[in-house]
């Protein structure tokens, strides 16, 4: 019995452990650190801007990223229900401008500056009103 309680309390800190990680955008989207840069599930309703977004606000808050740095998707969007993943390291992509924000989460290279990636939590101040 105490090696099943020892077990059960091992395995509940470790998921609080990993779900401590992830950090909530201030448009309440999930975003989680991932091996060469981070990870977005969706855009809480929001598309390609909320995920964009929440991108900048991470960049920013956790890890202190300046408005003029760059954030690349790095990890495409294969499909409608796949995470996309970004980084502010273009390494291995050839950087792509931006020309069509909802196609640009299908493109290795995508990118945006911090600033014009956080001025899409916009919308979602406006919805919090």
């Amino acid at each position: 019995m105490v090696k099943f309680a020892t077990a059960l309390f091992l395995a509940f800190a470790g998921a609080t452990a990993a779900s401590a990680q992830d950090f909530r955008a201030e448009n309440r989207v999930t975003v989680t650190p991932v091996d060469g840069g981070f990870q977005i599930a969706d855009g809480a309703g929001f598309g390609a801007r909320g995920m964009w977004c929440a991108a900048a606000d991470y960049a920013n808050d956790v890890l202190g990223a300046r408005s003029n740095v760059r954030i690349y998707v790095v990890g495409p969007r294969l499909s409608f229900d796949a995470p996309v993943t970004f980084s502010l390291d273009p390494a291995g992509n050839d950087p792509k401008r931006v020309l069509i924000l909802s196609q640009s989460l299908r493109a290795a290279g995508s990118n945006l500056s911090l600033a014009h990636a956080h001025s899409f939590c916009a919308d979602a101040r406006l919805i919090k009103r």
